[in-house]
């Protein structure tokens, strides 16, 4: 096999049994290998970071079910592409030597326009093909409701410590190139930092390490290697845009850090780097709830505000809305309290199940619920003075457990004050 080829797609898996993450996809209990087993292949998305096995589990299933296997990238293609690869499905499954559905496999499905997403409707509930996107970006956000409605969403997960050193073992025993040379694996601190759960980074990396190792000498692999041969080659590891991830954790980072000069230099770069303004504000949305939060809860309205204004006004005046709610963003006081919160209530819920609600806050819009004690003994707070009565909202077996705790700033004090005054004095009618 020719040294040209990237290590990355040399070592590109055929079939489930060299595929490595995604246990909770394709181990044995998975949805994806079930549906393989059985022959029968819905339509769905994968939506996860980069270099985590989108573009190669589609391979995988097609090739399992012997289906004709078609793929558009979103940036190149248009609705006339779509189009005509439909039209090629339809004569195909006319056939009568067709096999399995045809899969039509749609890469940065996020980046389709909606009426190129709208030619997708048709074909895909009438079972003229099977589409299988592949994501970055949340589909919430990106993918049309209709489709959304016709497909199953399977989140792809960043490779653990465990698959990466897999990879790093399969790479040295079984790639054509690597497998004939000496390779010393002294230390993979830095090789698994930077590759930050992406396997094509990892063996981009190695690639890199691998080529530029003179023939006849050991491949070394060491923090202090990996570090130097990355910082001579800035981009080598880059190959697909994997960057844009590094700079918007920093950008977060900054803003979360109370930093406005680091925050506006991250912002900058990705403006210089034709970043796509939407991926920041949405990024600015979240920023503005989870780290700023009920610190100031103005921040949230003005990061939605800027997530309109980018769309009403487009580029480049938006950049001036993103340096604004940016610079606001990192001036606020900071809280995660009611991200914690929920947090903190998830896990109650994980551990609980379905606890039953008190029948005195169930709705009763029938007789026999009404019979059975549905909404019976339910204070209505507005009858009460201050608004407020007490009363148990939480199941029997959590009363007297507390999700949201303050965090350390005025206008939260403020409302834990106001909590602490309400439960302190009795309630009268």
């Amino acid at each position: 096999m020719s040294n040209n080829i990237p290590l990355a797609e040399r070592l590109r898996p055929t079939s489930l049994d060299d595929y490595i993450g995604q246990r909770h996809l394709v181990g044995e209990n998975g949805i994806i290998r079930k549906m393989m087993e059985s022959g029968r292949i819905n339509s769905f998305i994968l939506w996860g970071p980069p270099g985590v096995g989108k573009t190669t589990l589609a391979k995988i299933i097609a090739a399992a079910t012997e289906s004709s296997f078609y793929t558009l990238s979103a940036v190149t293609s248009g609705v006339k592409d779509v189009r005509e690869v439909i039209d090629k499905c339809k004569a195909e499954s006319r056939s009568m030597f067709a096999k399995g559905r045809p899969i039509l496999f749609i890469d940065e499905i996020h980046r389709f326009s909606k009426s190129q997403q709208d030619s997708l409707l048709g074909a895909v509930e009438q079972g003229v093909v099977t589409l299988i996107g592949a994501t970055t970006e949340n589909p919430s956000f990106e993918v049309i409701r209709p489709l959304l409605s016709r497909t199953q969403v399977y989140t792809l997960k960043s490779l653990d410590i465990e698959d990466l050193e897999q990879l790093l073992q399969n790479a040295i025993s079984s790639d054509p190139v690597l497998s004939k040379r000496k390779v010393e694996v002294m230390e993979k601190t830095a090789l698994f930092r930077f590759a930050g759960g992406d396997a094509r980074k990892l063996l981009n990396i190695l690639d890199l390490i691998e080529q530029s190792t003179p023939m006849g000498e050991t491949v070394v692999i060491n923090d202090d290697i990996v570090t130097e041969r990355l910082q001579e080659n800035p981009m080598a590891y880059d190959r697909n845009g994997e960057l844009h991830y590094d700079i918007i954790s920093a950008f977060i980072k900054s803003i979360r850090g109370s930093d406005p000069d680091a925050a506006v230099y991250w912002l900058a770069r990705m403006v210089e780097g034709g970043e796509d303004p939407e991926f920041i504000a949405r990024r600015l949305v979240i920023v503005a709830s989870e780290d700023v939060g009920l610190a100031n809860p103005n921040a949230l309205l003005l990061a939605n505000a800027t997530f309109d204004a980018i769309r009403k006004i487009g580029w480049p005046e938006g950049r001036i809305v993103l340096a604004e709610c940016t610079v606001y963003l990192a001036n606020s006081p900071k809280s995660n309290s009611s991200y914690m919160a929920l947090g903190a209530a998830m896990e109650v819920v994980r551990a609980t199940g379905n606890l039953p609600v008190p029948l005195h806050l169930r709705n009763a819009p029938t007789k026999l619920m009404k019979d059975l004690g549905y909404h019976e003994g339910y204070k209505y707070a507005h009858n009460y003075k201050g608004n407020y009565v007490e009363q148990q909202y939480l199941p029997d077996n959590l009363v007297g457990t507390r999700f949201w705790k303050p965090c350390d700033n005025p206008q939260e004090a403020r409302m834990w004050q106001h909590l602490e005054s309400l439960r302190g004095g009795k309630s009268s009618e």
